[in-house]
């Protein structure tokens, strides 16, 4: 089956379709969405990409958007030979949309998909919905259908090795000596800072943080130095109201420095 990619919408802009005889794309206004087949791993996962251009002065957002963002979200119940689709995000950039902090990537995205097959002998017959959020001076959501085959008998694509190069450091790659982390009770939620020993990152670092609870929001995080130590400060609270707990072993920390970024998951380090 050739590569298939069917815009279903796009609020508050005209669009446009299109198509190339090379591959199928769906060809927006400020977007161009492309699927990269990718490749059958040793281990039996397969590694595909969606491949994202944008306009410029557009942007698009990483898993965890910032308060200005629209999280992206991936539906592949259609799909067949699929057990599970995981997005592996590149390091993201920061940027501010309206005054607000925001996190993602301008100008083109590649972002690898890891497929893993129920049956590693056999082609995945990939159905996904996928929607994700646009922004310039206003942003906006763009939903898509995809639809392809990933054979067993795929290829390299250099377009994917580099964007799985580029994913951020793990924290002892990064040399972090230490993570603390600490809660204290507030009025409408939940008070966090985090002390994390590590080596300074070119240009100013910015601290996401993310729980492992969707219904959780997480305000824009402070971020200094004292000596060696990065502190990071945030406030913490349920959609619904209602305390929460914090699971320091499910807490995810990024680091974002100037081209460089650190994954730090869990508050236990050493």
């Amino acid at each position: 089956m050739g590569w298939m990619l069917y815009h279903t919408a796009l609020l508050a802009m005209g669009l446009t379709l299109g198509a190339s005889q090379v591959s199928a794309q769906v060809q927006l206004d400020v977007l161009t969405a492309e699927l990269l087949p990718g490749w059958r791993a040793a281990d039996g996962t397969h590694i595909a990409a969606l491949r994202l251009t944008l306009a410029p002065g557009w942007k698009t957002f990483w898993r965890a958007p910032g308060d200005a963002g629209i999280p992206p979200r991936f539906d592949t119940d259609r799909s067949d030979n699929l057990a599970e689709m995981t997005p592996v995000w590149p390091r993201p950039d920061v940027f501010d949309v309206s005054g607000m902090r925001s996190v993602g990537y301008t100008r083109e995205l590649v972002l690898p998909l890891r497929v893993t097959p129920e049956n590693t002998e056999n082609d995945i017959s990939l159905r996904a919905d996928i929607n994700l959020g646009v922004c310039s001076d206003i942003c906006v959501p763009a939903n898509f259908y995809v639809e392809g085959s990933l054979p067993v008998a795929g290829q390299s694509d250099a377009r994917i090795v580099a964007a799985l190069v580029d994913v951020p450091y793990s924290a002892e790659e990064a040399g972090v000596q230490s993570v603390a982390c600490y809660t204290a009770p507030l009025q409408y939620g939940t008070g966090f800072r985090a002390e994390i020993v590590m080596p300074q990152m070119p240009g100013r670092e910015q601290v996401v943080l993310e729980a492992s609870d969707p219904s959780v929001w997480v305000a824009e995080a402070r971020a200094w130095w004292e000596g060696e130590t990065l502190i990071a400060e945030t406030e913490i609270s349920h959609s619904e109201d209602r305390g929460y707990r914090v699971d320091m072993a499910d807490v995810r920390l990024t680091v974002i420095g100037r081209g460089q970024a650190v994954d730090i998951q869990g508050c236990a380090i050493p």
